[in-house]
């Protein structure tokens, strides 16, 4: 179920010294060594009984190794901005980049112990908090971060002596807080919470390891080794494949697409356009929209028409409230993170919106094609990015994702303009006709996207867009909409 950690038996000063002096040339050997192979990041989750000497342990580490490489992080109770973003979004910020450590401290699991701790915890709560913390670390984990999680534990007698102990001596008594003192009322039901924690939450890939922190030379030397041994497992994770499935052919869906559609003759277009464009601004100005956190996903063909339907929406928009987002290759730093990182990083607040002009789906598509990443990490994608998207309604989010659908005519013709016109000569690149010529190849790895992504509770809204004004007004319409449902609030006429 979950591991000790390797220890010594009870050591003296003198027999300690020679140990840690081993043990901290080592530590600095395997940080070093990750860090010029720009290694997995390592993440360190310190829990266990309050008053057990975690920091302490903590602080050894940043002494024996080298601090400027090392982030502690400290999860207190959640600031304003944290509380109205989904949970894990302050986790995700706060990662490591690659080669480096984070040691965390209130990690995710303070929830799930709180509730365990609790005289008649919900089992079936703490299931699903379980699970979803499991999932998180498997995310992690499976794009370059490493999880040691470590459990400081000592008995009650053990806890109560220590902590005694350093409030005796004026010069050590700052070091107890009022926590500690509060254990020891409630020792035997927190000691059940943890073990219960570390049952449900525990995983073969990432075991608790226990460390024992009655003496403290056992809990530092015992914490050194399990740092130790993390920082000298250097080996990437062979993440689990995906499961094999007889799954058929996904549907043809941009090929079955009606290009043709157009608005009608009778139709006015600026007319239209302004009505759309009037309800959009009365509903992200409504009072009801301040609690609402507004996600508009653009994808599709280059010459789609993404930029000028994202255009006319913030024309209707106060600039204040929202951030549009070029999403392009990610740079050298954000090579560093997991690559759901950079779009934690953009999430808006309740009131405000988040336009992203391509998105965390080309894992799925760029990446896919041209080979960017490996088919087990771009399948594997499918459910993180479900679950990433979840979360984020889960959080009380709309998530509106669009597609716009060119035909490979069409997209030429818009190409030659381009190329042709001083003013949209700069929009037209090398790339765009290279990735013209693997067509057939983003036709596929689209049309299985759609069918893996759009769930009943966040689908693909797919829009031909030959017909740039009939795109535009059909991806105005279904904001507006999807605006007044999530409101319950009607405007348009």
């Amino acid at each position: 179920m979950f591991t000790i950690a390797e220890a010594d038996p009870a050591l003296t000063k003198e027999q300690a010294k020679p140990i840690e002096a081993r043990l901290r040339t080592a530590l600095l050997k395997a940080q070093y060594k990750r860090l010029q192979k720009n290694g997995r990041a390592l993440l360190v989750v310190i829990a266990g009984i309050d008053g057990a000497g975690k920091g302490v342990a903590v602080t050894l580490l940043n002494e024996w190794m080298d601090a400027r490489h090392i982030r502690t992080l400290a999860f207190g109770e959640p600031s304003t901005e944290e509380q109205v973003q989904p949970f894990f979004w302050r986790y995700w910020r706060r990662l490591p980049p690659r080669g480096r450590t984070g040691i965390v401290f209130g990690s995710w699991y303070k929830p799930l112990l709180a509730e365990a701790a609790r005289k008649s915890p919900d089992l079936q709560k703490l299931s699903a908090m379980a699970q979803e913390v499991r999932r998180f670390e498997e995310t992690l984990d499976n794009n370059g971060v490493q999880i040691v999680k470590l459990w400081f534990h000592l008995s009650r007698d053990a806890q109560v002596r220590r902590t005694d102990q350093l409030l005796a001596d004026p010069d050590t008594a700052w070091q107890v807080m009022p926590e500690d003192i509060k254990v020891r009322k409630k020792f035997d039901r927190l000691r059940k919470a943890g073990e219960l924690a570390i049952r449900l939450s525990n995983d073969p890939s990432r075991p608790w390891q226990i460390i024992p922190a009655a003496d403290p030379l056992m809990r530092a030397t015992c914490t050194g080794k399990a740092v130790l041994a993390a920082l000298r497992d250097t080996a990437a994770k062979s993440p689990a494949q995906p499961a094999a499935t007889d799954q058929a052919a996904s549907p043809e869906v941009l090929q079955e697409l009606d290009y043709s559609l157009s608005l009608p003759k009778s139709v006015d277009y600026d007319r239209e356009l302004a009505r759309w464009q009037a309800g959009l601004a009365k509903l992200t100005r409504h009072e009801k929209f301040r609690k609402l956190p507004l996600v508009l996903v653009f994808e599709g063909q280059d010459a789609a028409g993404k930029g000028g339907a994202i255009r006319r929406i913030t024309h209707a928009l106060d600039a204040r409230q929202f951030h549009a987002l070029p999403i392009s290759a990610p740079n050298q730093y954000e090579l560093a993170f997991p690559y759901l990182w950079r779009f934690w990083q953009n999430l808006p607040l309740p009131g405000a919106i988040a336009i992203f002009d391509r998105s965390w789906y080309g894992r799925v598509l760029v990446e896919r094609v041209e080979k960017l990443c490996s088919p087990a990490e771009w399948q594997r994608a499918y459910g993180e990015i479900n679950e990433f998207e979840s979360l984020l309604q889960d959080n009380g989010a709309l998530v509106l994702k669009f597609w716009l659908a060119v035909s490979k005519e069409k997209q030429l013709e818009r190409f030659h303009d381009r190329e042709q016109s001083p003013f949209k000569s700069f929009k037209i690149t090398p790339d765009d006709w290279r990735n013209r010529e693997k067509w057939d190849d983003y036709l596929e790895a689209a049309n299985e996207m759609f069918e893996r992504t759009s769930t009943g509770r966040c689908p693909w809204h797919i829009f031909p867009a030959d017909d740039k004004r009939y795109a535009r007004i059909k991806v105005l319409e279904t904001i507006v909409e999807s605006l007044e449902n999530a409101l319950d609030v009607r405007t348009a006429p």
